[in-house]
C-alpha cells in the first residue's frame, strides 16, 4: 500500500499492484507450452524462433534464459529447466535478457568510411553553453564512453603565445590545455568501441605552434595514429582496417587563407521543443540561405593571424592530416564535385545544408558516396541545443555533429540512431544511398516513395518508476497518471506522433493499445517513445526501426539527458506486416 497526505490532515491509501502478464503473453505461453502450467526448454526455444524471430537461437540459449530467471526469482533453489507463466512474463520484461535491438556489432565493417554514419560531436570540450561555460576534458571522456567516434577541438594560442589552449573562440569560455584533451582521448578512445576515433581540429595557430601540436599528437598517440603513405587518399580505409586508430582531420594550412566573415540571422530551436519537420526546416533554411557561419564566421576560420604566418606552415603538422577538410568554394555545385583521384571532407552549417538540400539534393548524395560530409549547428545555438539530424542522414552526410552536452528531442534521436550496430559508433548507410542507377542516377531525397512496410506496435504496460522515483515525485497526493506518446521520426511522409490514454493513479500502468505506422523509408526511420505524467516526465527512448527485433520486447527508458533509468521499462510488441500476414 502507498499512503499520501492530503491537506496535511487526511491520508489516502493506494494499493500497489504487481505487473500481471497481458492477455497476449498468456496466450503465447499457453500456445507454446501446449496448455500446460510449465514451459520446457524445447518449448521456449520454439517460442524464440517462431514468435520472436530469433532464427539463430539454440537450446543453450533457452537453457540460459531459464537459469537466469530461476536465479533471479527463486534464488537458484530447486532449479529445474521449466518456466511458470510468471517466470515467462518476468523474462519478457527483462531489458537485459530481452532487449528490442541487438547488442552486438553485426554489420559489415569492411567498406570505406564514407559508407557509414559516424557518431560525431561538436565543440566536444564544452561543459555547457557556447558562450560562458567551462572547457574541460570531462565531456570528451563522457562522449567517448557513450560511443561517440568524432571529437572536435578548437585550437588557439594561449595568452603567452607559447602553448595551445582548447576553447570556443571569441567567447568567455574558460580554456583547457590541448595536451590534457589528447591524453584523455588516448585513455578513453576505445572504452566503448574498438573502431577509429576521428579528431577534427579547428586550427587558429601560427606555424611554430602547429609544429608543437604535431609533436604533442605524435608523442601522445604514437602507433595509434593513422598516417597514410600517400599525401592524398583515393579511397578511405574501412572501420575494420582502422580499428584502434586515431585519425586527424582538418583543413590543410593553406585552406585557411581568405576565409570570410558572415552573420547568422535565424531563430534557434529552444531546448526540449518538438523536433522540427523536415519540410518546415528545409523551407526555413532556404529563406535564410545567407547564414553560412558560426558565431559570425565560417567554422574553422582563424582570421586572427596575418597571412604570412600561413605561408610556411609546419610540414610535420600537415603530414598528420589524414582526412583533409575544406569549405564551400565557388558555389555548391563546384564544392560538391567528386574528384576521382582523391577523397576529402566538406563541412556545412545546418543552414548551408538546408540550402543545399533544396537546390542540390542529389549532388549531396553523390558527393557522400565517396567523400565525407560534416554538418555542424548554426552559431546562434548558444544554449548548445541541436537540430533535426535526419536531413543530413537523408542526404548521406556521415558526420552530423551534435552538441552532446545538451539535451532535447533532437539529441534523443541522435542517441537512438547510434544504439544500432552494437552502439559501436559506426552504422552502415542504407544501400539506396550508395547505389548508382543505369542512367547514373542516385537517390533523390525529395522524391515521393510508396509504403514499403507497416510497423505494428503494441504498448502493453510499464513498470519500474516506484523503484527509481520518490513516492511523491510526480504527485504529492496520489500515484502518477501516465500516458505514452509513440511515433516515427523519418522522412516527412513517415513522421507522426500518437498517444495512449492516461492511466490514473497507477505506478504500473497497463495501456494495452495498438498503433500502426506505414513506412516508406524504414531504413531511415526511428521509433520514438515517451512516457509523460500530467505533472512530470516519465522517460523516453528512440530506436532504429531497421534494427528492431520482432515479438515481445522489454524497452528500457532514459531520462531527459539520455541517462538510462535503473528500473523503468515498457513491455512492447513489434510486428511488421510481412511478419504477421
Amino acid at each position: 500500500m502507498g499512503s499520501y497526505k492530503i491537506c496535511m490532515c487526511f491520508t489516502r491509501k493506494f494499493r500497489w499492484n504487481e505487473a500481471q502478464p497481458p492477455a497476449d503473453v498468456k496466450q503465447a505461453f499457453e500456445s507454446f507450452s501446449g496448455g500446460a502450467d510449465l514451459m520446457t526448454s524445447d518449448q521456449l526455444l520454439r517460442f524464440l524462433v517462431e514468435w520472436q524471430g530469433d532464427a539463430g537461437a539454440m537450446i543453450s540459449d533457452a537453457d540460459s534464459v531459464i537459469q537466469h530467471i530461476w536465479l533471479r526469482r527463486h534464488f537458484g533453489k530447486f532449479w529445474k529447466p521449466l518456466l511458470t507463466l510468471q517466470d515467462f512474463h518476468h523474462y519478457l520484461f527483462c531489458t537485459d535478457l530481452n532487449p528490442p535491438i541487438k547488442s552486438q556489432v553485426h554489420q559489415d565493417m569492411t567498406a570505406p568510411l564514407s559508407h557509414y554514419y559516424i557518431y560525431t560531436g561538436h565543440n566536444s570540450y564544452l561543459t555547457g553553453n557556447q558562450l560562458i561555460s567551462n572547457c574541460s576534458d570531462a565531456p570528451i571522456i563522457k562522449a567517448l564512453k557513450r560511443g561517440v567516434r568524432a571529437i572536435e577541438l578548437d585550437m588557439w594560442p594561449n595568452s603567452a603565445k607559447d602553448d595551445i589552449d582548447i576553447l570556443h573562440g571569441r567567447t568567455l569560455t574558460t580554456p583547457v590545455k590541448l595536451i590534457k584533451c589528447l591524453t584523455s582521448i588516448k585513455e578513453h578512445a576505445f572504452s566503448a568501441s574498438p573502431y577509429p576515433v576521428v579528431i577534427t581540429l579547428e586550427d587558429h595557430l601560427t606555424p611554430d605552434l602547429q609544429a608543437k601540436v604535431a609533436e604533442m599528437v605524435t608523442q601522445t598517440f604514437g602507433e595509434m595514429l593513422f598516417i597514410p603513405e600517400a599525401e592524398c587518399l583515393e579511397e578511405f580505409p574501412s572501420p575494420e582496417a582502422l580499428k584502434k586508430r586515431i585519425i586527424i582531420s582538418t583543413k590543410p594550412p593553406k585552406e585557411y587563407l581568405g576565409s570570410r566573415k558572415e552573420k547568422d540571422s535565424t531563430e534557434e530551436e529552444a531546448w526540449g521543443k518538438e523536433v522540427p519537420g523536415l519540410r518546415a526546416q528545409l523551407e526555413n533554411d532556404d529563406k535564410n540561405e545567407n547564414d553560412r557561419s558560426e558565431h559570425g564566421r565560417d567554422e574553422d576560420d582563424p582570421n586572427d593571424f596575418d597571412r604570412k604566418f600561413r605561408q610556411d606552415s609546419a610540414p610535420q603538422y600537415k603530414r598528420l592530416i589524414s582526412v583533409k577538410a575544406g569549405k564551400l568554394k565557388g558555389g555548391l555545385a563546384e564544392s560538391l564535385k567528386v574528384d576521382p583521384n582523391q577523397v576529402r571532407r566538406l563541412s556545412l552549417s545546418e543552414q548551408e545544408l538546408g540550402k543545399a538540400a533544396n537546390s542540390h539534393g542529389t549532388g549531396l548524395v553523390r558527393f557522400t558516396q565517396k567523400n565525407l560530409l560534416r554538418i555542424y549547428p548554426k552559431g546562434i545555438r548558444i544554449d548548445s541545443s541541436n537540430y533535426n539530424p535526419l536531413i543530413g542522414w537523408m542526404h548521406g552526410a556521415q558526420m552530423v555533429a551534435f552538441n552532446m552536452q545538451g539535451y532535447g528531442r533532437s539529441l534523443w534521436l541522435m542517441h537512438g540512431m547510434f544504439r544500432a550496430n552494437g552502439s559501436c559508433g559506426y552504422i552502415k548507410k542504407p544501400e539506396f544511398l550508395m547505389k548508382i542507377g543505369p542512367y547514373n542516377q542516385v537517390f533523390d531525397p525529395r522524391a515521393n516513395f510508396p509504403v514499403k512496410t507497416t510497423l505494428k506496435v503494441n504498448v502493453y504496460m510499464g513498470d519500474g518508476w516506484r523503484m527509481d522515483f520518490r513516492q511523491t515525485h510526480f504527485d504529492t497526493c496520489s500515484p502518477p497518471d501516465f500516458y505514452t506518446r509513440v511515433g516515427i521520426a523519418g522522412v516527412p511522409a513517415d513522421a507522426v506522433m500518437k498517444k495512449t490514454r492516461t492511466i490514473a493513479d497507477d505506478w504500473a500502468p497497463v495501456w494495452n493499445e495498438e498503433f500502426l505506422f506505414p513506412l516508406s523509408v524504414p531504413e531511415l526511420a526511428l521509433l520514438r517513445i515517451e512516457v509523460h505524467e500530467k505533472d512530470g516526465f516519465g522517460g523516453q527512448t528512440c530506436l532504429p526501426i531497421s534494427q528492431l527485433r520482432r515479438g515481445f520486447r522489454s524497452v528500457a527508458l532514459f531520462d531527459r539527458k539520455g541517462e538510462k533509468f535503473k528500473s523503468v521499462r515498457l513491455l512492447v510488441r513489434f510486428e511488421f506486416v510481412s511478419d504477421c500476414c
